[in-house]
C-alpha cells in the first residue's frame, strides 16, 4: 500500500519535473533563435535596415564591426592582447505617475 505522504512526494516531484522541463524547452527555443540570428555589419546601411523593420526594431541580430572606445579600451589581466569596451546604457522613463498612497512617483 502507498501512503499519502508517498503520494504527496510523488505528485510534487512530477509537478516540479514538469515545471523545469517547460522552462528548459522555453529557454532552448530562445537559444535556438539567438543562434539563428542574422549577422549584420555596422555600416551606413544599418539605420535604413532598422527603420524598415517592423516596429523599428530587430529582435535578434548579431552586429559585426569595429567598435571605438570613448576613452581607453579595457585590457584583460588574464589574457594578453584581449581588449574590450563598456556599452553605455540609457534608461529613459516615459511616464511618471504620482502614487498618493505610497507618496512617491
Amino acid at each position: 500500500p502507498i501512503t499519502p505522504g508517498e503520494l504527496l512526494c510523488l505528485g510534487s516531484s512530477l509537478a516540479l519535473s514538469g515545471l523545469f522541463y517547460y522552462l528548459y524547452r522555453r529557454k532552448s527555443r530562445v537559444v535556438a533563435r539567438i543562434q539563428e540570428a542574422p549577422k549584420l555589419q555596422v555600416d551606413d546601411n544599418l539605420p535604413a535596415l532598422v527603420s524598415a523593420a517592423e516596429g523599428r526594431c530587430l529582435p535578434y541580430v548579431a552586429l559585426e564591426g569595429i567598435v571605438l572606445p570613448a576613452q581607453a579600451a579595457l585590457t584583460s589581466h588574464y589574457h594578453e592582447g584581449l581588449q574590450g569596451v563598456i556599452q553605455k546604457l540609457l534608461l529613459k522613463e516615459h511616464r511618471l505617475i504620482w502614487n498618493s498612497l505610497a507618496r512617491s512617483w
